[in-house]
């Protein structure tokens, strides 16, 4: 499946840390489009009525195992009908010595060819989860990413709100930063999201009146981390006198990004509010729903059966 995104092969070579057995002339520009990959076993047999050259192949032992029982001139053949393709990029997989037939057709076409050591099947798992973090739907949304108690809890709400003080008494408080400002989430799995920085401002913060801190460089590594799931949203917005404001919990708010529902709390920002532990407290309540555990369907539940035991 194609992508609107992609990714320099030069890059997922350095990453699986692929050894290079022929480079072509737009090594360094060459892009990978698609998250398939694809073992071409049946095209080295002669079949390509169905076959994308621009997915990344990947030889395994099956395949060098197949070429191996022809003759010189059989493989020749097979390399040069496949070579011809204008490839993503070939690579030999299970520590198998490339056959002369295979370099030769790679030069004279000019095609990247690598080589790694590891097993077939998990240098397949390996890439193909690669590619699809890679190559990600993404947006980049306006708001403060930080991982409480193994939570990844994003927080919205207009500026001045007090997102990143809030955020630097959770990190005063262990928990770790991931970006502030501005958050890129990628949707990695079709009900997962995961939210970094951008590269240029990754541990930066900006606080009214003080300016621009680096977080890794003041409160040290573990005050930071690269990037975290989106688990639950926080809107933080002004307090409104008289506006009804869920008390029990009952009513589950829920906030679609990138196609996937996240859960979603607001939390109404007023003099004196303790915003560090409420968001410590909505992590962890968070955390016991997804385990199945619901406190205020409890506490109903609990309600509802002491009125019909004639309790209340």
């Amino acid at each position: 499946m194609r992508s609107k995104y992609s990714v320099k092969l030069k890059t997922i070579v350095e990453e699986h840390h692929l050894k290079i057995l022929h480079k072509s002339k737009h090594y360094e520009e060459a892009v990978i489009t698609t998250a398939d990959v694809n073992r071409p076993a049946m095209q080295l047999t002669g079949f390509y009525n169905y076959f994308d050259p621009k997915r990344l192949q990947i030889i395994g032992r099956v395949e060098s195992e197949y070429l191996n029982s022809l003759t010189a001139k059989e493989r020749e053949r097979a390399y040069d009908r496949f070579m011809a393709y204008d490839l993503a990029g070939v690579v030999i997989c299970h520590g198998v010595t490339p056959s002369p037939e295979c370099l030769e057709m790679a030069e004279k076409y000019d095609r990247d060819l690598f080589w790694t050591g590891r097993d077939t099947s998990e240098f397949q798992a390996r890439i193909i989860l690669s590619l699809h973090n890679h190559l990600a739907p993404r947006a980049t949304i306006h708001g403060v990413l930080v991982e409480i108690y193994g939570e990844g809890v994003l927080l919205e709400g207009d500026s001045g709100i007090g997102k990143s003080e809030t955020a630097l008494e959770l990190i005063k408080r262990g928990h770790r930063l991931v970006a502030d400002d501005a958050v890129e989430i990628k949707r990695v799995a079709d009900n997962s999201l995961v939210g970094s920085a951008p590269e240029i401002i990754r541990y930066y913060m900006e606080l009214r009146g003080i300016g621009v801190i680096n977080v890794r460089h003041i409160y040290g590594v573990g005050a930071v981390k690269p990037e975290t799931n989106v688990d639950l949203v926080v809107h933080m917005e002004h307090w409104v006198n008289g506006k009804a404001y869920d008390r029990l919990g009952l009513e589950s708010e829920t906030e679609v990004i990138l196609g996937v529902t996240v859960p979603r709390v607001t939390i109404p920002v007023t003099p004196g509010r303790n915003l560090a532990v409420i968001l410590e407290l909505a992590a962890m309540n968070n955390r016991q729903k997804k385990m199945g555990f619901n406190a205020a369907e409890m506490l109903a539940a609990e309600h509802d059966y002491a009125v019909d035991q004639g309790l209340l």
